[in-house]
């Protein structure tokens, strides 16, 4: 049995202890958005954030998440408006969209620690999450485009 938070709300699984917190996400409670690629945390489909930081939930048992804080793609903005999923669309950056998520929660982290991000910040934090449909040059557009509205609208406040 294991108790943590999912998108601000207290959860208790009764699975086993190294069960993937992925399977817990999407069997348990399902929420879809996190999608699963590769199974050994290098492709990044399955990106959520533990504590406000970027993990591979495919290898992340749920004996490691007790008591902790996680936010999936659906938690990011309960109505799609954070403005990377507004730059994601404008930008048209997904084809197949598979990757999609991971990408978003991903950049949502970076971010966090580069608000003004290079190219250089972007291509180093976004490289382990793999888009086999090659749309780099619209995510990094996007998360400048994203960096840009939020600086916008921090200063707006």
């Amino acid at each position: 049995m294991a108790k943590f938070i999912v998108n601000g709300k207290p959860v208790v699984a009764d699975v086993d202890s190294d069960t993937p917190l992925l399977w817990v996400i999407r069997d348990e409670l399902d929420m879809t958005g996190t999608k699963f690629g590769c199974g050994i945390g290098t492709c990044g489909a399955c990106t959520v954030h533990i504590g406000g930081r970027a993990a591979r939930s495919c290898v992340t048992p749920v004996s490691a998440v007790e008591g902790a804080e996680i936010t999936t793609i659906e938690g990011l903005s309960a109505t799609g408006d954070h403005p990377l999923q507004i730059s994601w669309q404008k930008r048209q950056v997904p084809q197949c969209g598979y990757c999609q998520s991971g990408q978003i929660m991903q950049a949502a982290a970076l971010l966090k620690d580069f608000p003004s991000p290079t190219d250089e910040d972007i291509n180093a934090v976004m490289s382990g999450n793999l888009c086999r449909c090659m749309t780099y040059v619209r995510i990094r557009e996007a998360i400048h485009e994203a960096a840009a509205t939020m600086k916008q609208e921090a200063r707006d406040e």
